[in-house]
């Protein structure tokens, strides 16, 4: 791994005109709280730190209209594949070109006002040596179609390590259509979805539903809001208790570069990891985003059981790259089972592709990245060389001061997923530098 300077981009990129965040409210009526998808889990993945799930009301009232969920046509044995697609791609075409048109303030609508919720996944340091704690928060924002449990390979190498010892407390995120935050929602999804909403909900976490400490102490399942005062005051002047560090891959770092836009005081620092985050506004760009949802759509999503799944998946030269523990986990926890023992993935493929066909959002963070606070330390990791787009390497300048990066030369986009052992060790160096006693810092 690498440490790169990259030139200077000289062309600039048109102005889109970044939305501004819609404010969230309070809900205008009381809340049912929904049944939960799984039992809890019982096995923690470190010693020093207790695991237990949790759900928050989303951002309200959503940005988006309540629209119908996309069909897709049912093809029977004599549809071809190629027939197939090229029916699946136009249908995602239309589906870019209504994001776009949403994006431009163009489709018409009332906000939906039905109620969604998140999932987290929380995990606390049960004891310390310094009975205080350091304070420090690490908020872990996956990318699109995964679930929130994918970070826990690299989770547990980051724990055990020697910076391990300054984490008081994990939070790892579920967007609204994502993981079990998709089994609860599944009635009241919209048929579109778009990435401000994800960081209006991230926002909303962390205004109103963060607890004000990380203690060892356990809490609700459905966690209780804070004082609006309480909210008011992290607005203005972030955490009195903490310190945030903030890990988004791909859409989830473009979800939570956007948070840190709109409420800077909350974040300490930013590790974004290869997030979508685009000046290219050519066709290239949309027909990756094209390919990314017609491969959602079109791939494999129901199993005899969740064995036959991790068959299926090893067998497959799109996990071939995986770390095996990483596949395990997604197996696990990114699939759901019946009570007959047949496996499907909790967040469907159709929820799949309207969380990739979002590219507005892509090039409004981009715009607005240059403005973002200077005292939030920001870190780029980024893939081999092979991957390494004139797009990508501009992306490191956006925001040039208090900002460092490194290149992955073995690890394409799906870095969490193919070298979270790596990453662990470039955030637990991360850590210990910007937050590490002189005594951590010594055994760098």
């Amino acid at each position: 791994m690498r440490t790169d300077t990259f030139s200077v981009p000289n062309t600039p990129s048109p102005p889109v005109n970044p939305r501004p965040s819609l404010p969230i409210q309070c809900y205008s009526h009381p809340l049912q709280y929904p049944s939960l998808p799984s039992p809890p889990r019982k096995d923690p993945i470190h010693e020093a730190y207790a695991l237990s799930t949790h759900f928050i009301p989303a951002a309200f009232p959503r940005l988006v209209p309540d629209l119908p969920v996309p069909q897709i046509p049912t093809y029977t044995s004599s549809t071809s594949a190629l027939e197939r697609q090229k029916q699946v791609t136009t249908i995602v075409r239309e589906l870019v070109e209504r994001q776009t048109r949403f994006a431009q303030g163009k489709l018409t609508g009332n906000r939906s006002q039905k109620p969604l919720w998140n999932c987290v996944n929380r995990y606390v340091r049960t004891h310390r040596s310094d009975t205080l704690g350091t304070g420090l928060t690490l908020f872990l924002v996956p990318a699109a179609g995964f679930p929130k449990e994918i970070w826990e390979t690299m989770l547990q190498s980051l724990l055990d390590s020697t910076s391990g010892l300054l984490v008081d407390e994990v939070w790892s995120w579920e967007a609204v259509n994502h993981g079990d935050s998709a089994l609860v929602n599944a009635n009241n999804l919209s048929g579109i979805f778009d990435w401000q909403d994800d960081a209006r909900d991230i926002a909303n976490f962390l205004l109103n539903y963060l607890p004000e400490a990380a203690t060892p102490a356990s809490l609700p399942t459905f966690l209780a809001s804070v004082s609006q005062a309480t909210s008011s005051k992290r607005k203005q002047a972030g955490y009195p208790r903490r310190r945030l560090v903030v890990v988004g891959h791909s859409y989830g770092g473009t979800s939570s570069a956007l948070a840190a836009l709109n409420y800077p005081k909350l974040f300490s620092s930013l590790i974004l990891v290869d997030p979508i985050i685009s000046g290219d506004k050519t066709s290239r760009s949309v027909d990756e985003v094209v390919r990314f949802a017609v491969n959602a759509i079109t791939r494999r999503n129901f199993w005899s059981s969740r064995e036959e799944a991790l068959h299926q998946f090893k067998q497959s030269p799109f996990f071939a790259s995986w770390h095996p523990g990483v596949l395990k986990t997604y197996v696990e926890h990114g699939l759901t089972v019946d009570a007959t023992g047949a496996a499907r993935l909790k967040m469907t493929s159709v929820q799949e592709a309207l969380s990739y066909v979002n590219a507005p959002v892509a090039f409004e963070v981009w715009e607005l990245l240059e403005k973002l606070d200077e005292n939030i330390t920001l870190r780029w990791v980024l893939p081999s060389r092979g991957f390494l787009t004139e797009d990508i390497k501009a992306r490191v300048w956006r925001r040039p001061a208090n900002a460092s990066n490194i290149v992955f030369p073995f690890a394409g986009h799906l870095i969490v997923q193919e070298a979270p052992i790596e990453l662990a060790h470039d955030i637990a160096t991360f850590l210990s530098r910007n937050y590490g006693s002189p005594r951590i810092k010594a055994t760098l």
